[in-house]
C-alpha cells in the first residue's frame, strides 16, 4: 500500500513540475528516447544514415532511402522495471521517385497508477474501495515529407508535430512543432543536420483538479497548478558518416552525431552557458546485408558524489539485427542511465518491406 501511495505521490508533483518549471530544458522528453533497435544499439547516432521508415523521426530526409513502394515499422520497449511502456508505430509511402510521405505514432505511458487521494472518507476512515487506477500518457503523432532537390546528393525533410499529453482526468495538454532535416553525401561521406522543435514546440496545459487533490497539493507543500503553456526549445542535431568495407561480404558503419542545445548548460561533454554540445557514437558491422552487429557509447556525464569527488560516466548500448527478405528483426540492449545504475533495456522492433521494386 505504501507503494501505491509514493507512485500517486510522485505523479502529482510530476504534473506539477511540468508545467510550472520556467526552464524548458526537458520539455517533451519522451521524444528524445528514440525509436528502432538498429538507432539504439548505436547510441542514437542516426541521423546521417537512417534510410528506411524510421527516419519519420530521426530525419525525415532519410525517408527517400526505402527502397520499396511502402514500409511499416513496429517497436515495443519498457522502461523502469517495466513501469513505463513505449511503443512506437510508423509508415511511408513512396509518392514519386522524389519524394515519400510517411506517418508515425509514439506512446509512452505509466498505467494503472493509483488515485489515492480519496483513500479517506469524510468519517476519517480508510476506505480502500475508494481507490481508483489512472494513466499519465504521452503521444505524439508526426507527419513527414522528403523531397529530392536539384542539387546532387542532396535530400531534405520535413516534420508537423502533434502532441497530446494526458494525465488521468485531472490534466492534459495539446501541443503542435516543426522538424527540419537534410542529409547530403560527398563521395564516400555522409553528413546530415536535424533541427528537432526548429519553431519552438508550444504545449498548452489545462486541468481538472477535484477539492481533495487541491488539498493534497497544499498538504505536501506544493504549488497548484494552472493553466499555462509549457515550451520546447529548438536543438540542432549534426552528423557525419562513413561506411569501410573490409571483405566482400563484410563492412563497418560508424557514424558521429553531436546535439546542440541553446537553453542553457546541461550535464553534458561540452558546455557553457550559450550551448551545449552532447556527442554520441554509433558503429554497425554487417554481413553480407543480413546479419548485423552494433555498439554504441554516448550520454557523457559528470556528477558529484556523497563525498565531493566528481564522478564521470557514460551510457554504452550493444544491439544485433537479421534481414530475411522483406523482414528486418533488430534487438536492442540499452542503459538508460549510466553504466553504474544498470537499468537496463530489452527493446526489439520489427521493419517490413511492401512492394519491392525490381532491381
Amino acid at each position: 500500500m505504501a507503494k501505491k501511495i509514493i507512485i500517486t505521490a510522485i505523479t502529482f508533483l510530476y504534473i506539477g513540475f511540468t508545467v510550472s518549471a520556467q526552464a524548458p530544458k526537458y520539455s517533451n522528453e519522451f521524444l528524445n528516447v528514440g525509436v528502432g533497435a538498429r538507432a539504439l544499439g548505436m547510441s542514437n547516432s542516426y541521423i546521417t544514415t537512417v534510410d528506411d521508415v524510421t527516419a519519420g523521426y530521426w530525419n525525415p530526409a532519410g525517408l527517400l532511402g526505402i527502397g520499396n513502394q511502402h514500409q511499416v515499422a513496429l517497436m515495443h520497449s519498457e522502461y523502469f522495471a517495466g513501469i513505463a511502456k513505449y511503443d512506437y508505430g510508423a509508415f511511408a509511402t513512396r509518392l514519386d521517385s522524389s519524394s515519400v510521405l510517411g506517418v508515425t505514432l509514439i506512446r509512452f505511458g505509466v498505467d494503472d497508477i493509483p488515485n489515492t487521494t480519496e483513500l479517506i472518507d469524510a468519517n476519517g476512515n480508510v476506505d480502500y474501495n475508494r481507490i481508483s487506477t489512472f494513466s499519465a500518457v504521452d503521444w505524439g503523432f508526426l507527419v513527414s515529407y522528403a523531397k529530392t532537390l536539384k542539387i546532387p546528393n542532396l535530400r531534405v525533410g520535413a516534420n508537423v508535430k502533434i502532441i497530446r499529453r494526458k494525465v488521468g482526468d485531472f490534466a492534459g495538454a495539446w501541443g503542435f512543432g516543426l522538424d527540419a532535416g537534410a542529409q547530403y553525401d560527398y563521395k564516400k561521406w555522409k553528413f546530415a543536420a536535424m533541427a528537432r522543435d526548429v519553431t519552438s514546440t508550444f504545449n498548452a496545459w489545462s486541468f481538472n483538479l477535484s477539492d481533495e487533490m487541491k488539498e493534497t497539493f497544499i498538504a505536501t507543500g506544493n504549488e497548484i497548478p494552472s493553466n499555462s503553456v509549457e515550451i520546447t526549445l529548438p536543438k540542432l542535431l549534426l552528423g557525419s558518416a562513413r561506411k569501410f568495407d573490409i571483405t566482400k561480404k563484410i563492412s563497418l558503419l560508424v557514424e558521429l552525431n553531436l546535439d546542440a542545445t541553446f537553453d542553457g548548460k546541461h550535464n553534458v561533454m561540452i558546455k557553457s552557458k550559450v550551448v551545449s554540445l552532447d556527442p554520441h557514437l554509433g558503429m554497425e558491422a554487417s554481413y553480407s546485408n543480413l546479419i548485423f552487429l552494433r555498439a554504441g557509447v554516448g550520454n557523457y556525464q559528470t556528477y558529484t558524489d556523497a563525498l565531493g569527488k566528481k564522478i564521470k560516466t557514460f551510457q554504452p548500448n550493444i544491439g544485433v539485427g537479421v534481414r530475411i527478405k522483406s523482414v528486418t528483426i533488430d534487438y536492442a540492449l540499452t542503459d538508460i542511465g549510466d553504466q553504474s545504475v544498470a537499468l537496463y533495456s530489452n527493446v526489439f522492433s520489427l521493419k517490413i518491406d511492401i512492394n519491392k521494386k525490381a532491381k
